[in-house]
């Protein structure tokens, strides 16, 4: 199975959730509502899950091996990074277009 397409769907700037993940599968399957976790100095994924009667959580859709869920959360923090890299690299852009006016004639 391959990782065919990985959409942050939201970033965050406070508190330990940073942002909120869809990623495709062989171009034919979605999994929404992957988090993307900082706690303890490291990232790590959550996977979606859903809350029980008892107050307790059960995941929804998880890698069945350690070694998935290493290439997955590898993946899915590589695009985090990337996505939190372009948002901030956006309002300096903004900046720079404002600051140099188009000339005119």
């Amino acid at each position: 199975m391959q990782i065919t397409d990985i959409k942050v769907r939201k970033l965050f700037d406070e508190g330990p959730m940073k942002a909120v993940v869809s990623v495709t599968f062989d171009s034919q399957l979605a999994v929404h509502d992957i988090k993307v976790i900082h706690a303890r100095d490291r990232f790590f994924i959550v996977m979606p899950s859903r809350k029980n009667p008892d107050d307790t959580y059960r995941d929804i859709v998880h890698p069945i091996n350690a070694q998935f869920r290493a290439t997955l959360e590898d993946a899915v923090i590589a695009a985090y990074e990337q996505a939190l890299a372009a948002a901030e690299a956006a309002p300096a852009q903004e900046l720079a277009q404002d600051a140099d006016p188009a000339p005119v004639f």
